[in-house]
């Protein structure tokens, strides 16, 4: 295993579990260990510690050794597309006609939140889901406040920080969606925020650093890609429009210490070319961040993360 290599930035990079489904997730977490990342985004799936199969404590506790030994930390995504219905993705979700489906998901975050505890994990990552077919908004709005006491309750018991995904095509899809959920919901203590840093520069109306910092007080999780304005699709670094160092350079300067998560759910199928392609870009754009910070300069002003061999965007 490789000691990881110190950011030029205090931030923590990892890189998530639902791009390298192709992996056990034990041979995904020894190689994320090995590249040097300090931890890991773990979407509870089928093939990654499944939260429906059996003895999930005992599983929970074999990954909780795992991690301990290779030094990596751990934040809990609930993100896994066909874990509680194998024909609709994402579904059900909070926001489902049927109480009884609702409660199923709700099930799977109270769940999520325990495996959170028995890892350590930083916070457990959520959305809301798709509007359903004839659904009103205010309707959608009521039934996803009146889902979220039961998880909030489990995340406050457990001493774990929610972290709320606002999601494009989403129902809460932007940062003022987020706040909106939060007023309704009395502003409660373990509820934050989980922020994609590509879902900014998707469809936020500020800037990606702007919205970094617009977002810092509830900010729990970083989630972090490529991709272009009014599109969504995680890109690989240096594929889309985002210039990075700013970018770290805000979330370095909000005192956030959590992970910064590489979010690359559709490039699975080269999961380890881009697992090791991505942290070379993402420490050459934190140093270049820093550079600017100190007014020091060991890489041309000019020069792109993208542009060396060491942080070639695509494999």
């Amino acid at each position: 295993m490789t000691a990881p290599e110190p950011s030029a930035l205090p931030l923590r990079f990892g890189y998530g579990t639902n791009g390298l489904t192709d992996l056990r997730l034990d041979d995904a977490l020894g190689l994320l260990a090995d590249l040097g990342y300090e931890g890991v985004g773990l979407t509870l799936d089928h093939m990654h510690l499944d939260p429906l199969a059996p003895d999930l404590a005992a599983r929970t506790r074999h990954v909780a050794r795992r991690l301990d030994a290779l030094g990596l930390a751990v934040t809990v995504e609930t993100g896994a597309r066909y874990v509680l219905d194998p024909r609709r993705k994402h579904g059900p979700s909070l926001l489902d006609p049927e109480p009884d489906d609702r409660a199923r998901r709700v099930g799977l975050l109270v769940r999520a939140v325990q495996v959170a505890a028995d890892l350590g994990a930083h916070a457990v990552h959520c959305f809301s889901g798709t509007v359903p077919d004839h659904t009103d908004e205010d309707t959608a709005w009521k039934r996803l406040t009146g889902t979220f006491g039961p998880v909030l309750d489990a995340a406050s018991a457990a001493g774990v920080p929610l972290a709320v995904e606002p999601e494009p095509g989403h129902l809460l899809a932007t940062l003022a969606d987020f706040h909106h959920l939060r007023r309704a919901l009395g502003d409660p203590e373990p509820l934050g925020l989980t922020l994609d840093i590509g879902h900014c520069q998707c469809l936020e109306p500020l800037a990606p650093a702007d919205c970094v910092r617009e977002a810092a007080p509830w900010l729990r999780h970083v989630q972090i890609e490529d991709m272009r304005r009014g599109v969504h699709e995680h890109l690989p670094f240096g594929d889309g429009e985002i210039d990075f160092p700013p970018v770290l350079a805000a979330l370095a300067a909000t005192g956030y210490r959590g992970l910064t998560v590489v979010e690359l759910p559709r490039h699975s199928h080269a999961g380890p070319r881009f697992a090791a392609h991505s942290l070379p870009y993402l420490r050459r754009a934190a140093r270049l961040a820093a550079e600017r910070i100190t007014g020091t300069s060991t890489v041309p002003s000019h020069g792109d993360p993208s542009a060396t061999p060491e942080g070639s965007s695509t494999p």
